[in-house]
C-alpha cells in the first residue's frame, strides 16, 4: 500500500529564522517549501505546483503578504491562506482578506500556529475529497 504523501506548506518570509523555525515545527506532518520573498514563493508554486497551506508574513520589501496571497487565490483556490501580520486585524480591509484563513498577529504563539495549520491542513483535505 503506498504510503499517504504529506500536504504540502510554503512558507513565506524575508526572515530566514522564522523560515528555519517553521521548517523545524512542521517538517514531520507537512512537505514543507520555505521562500524568502514572494517572487521566490511564486517560482516554487510554479514548480511544485497546490500547496495544501500557504503562511505568509505581511511585512515584506517586494511585496505585502496580502499582495502576494490574493496572486495565489485564482491559480489556487483551494490552498488555505494564513497570513501573520504585526498589525492588528481590524486594520487590515475585510474585504482585502476574504481569501485568507486565518490572520495570526505577531510574535505568533508557536501551539496556535500549529492549531491554526492543522486545522487548515484538514480544511484543504475536505475541499479536496468534494
Amino acid at each position: 500500500m503506498p504510503t499517504k504523501q504529506k500536504p504540502k506548506l510554503l512558507v513565506v518570509d524575508d526572515e530566514r529564522e522564522n523560515l528555519d523555525l517553521m521548517y523545524r515545527t512542521f517538517r514531520r506532518e507537512f512537505q514543507v517549501f520555505r521562500a524568502e520573498s514572494p517572487a521566490t514563493a511564486i517560482d516554487i508554486l510554479d514548480q511544485q505546483g497546490e500547496m495544501a497551506v500557504i503562511v505568509s508574513d505581511q511585512s515584506m520589501p517586494e511585496m505585502t503578504g496580502l499582495e502576494f496571497l490574493s496572486k495565489t487565490v485564482d491559480p489556487y483556490p483551494q490552498t488555505v491562506r494564513i497570513l501573520l501580520t504585526g498589525y492588528a486585524a481590524e486594520e487590515l480591509d475585510p474585504e482585502k482578506t476574504a481569501h485568507i484563513f486565518k490572520l495570526i498577529s505577531k510574535p505568533w504563539d508557536p501551539d496556535e500556529l500549529k492549531s491554526v495549520i492543522q486545522q487548515a491542513a484538514t480544511v484543504y483535505q475536505k475541499n479536496q475529497e468534494g
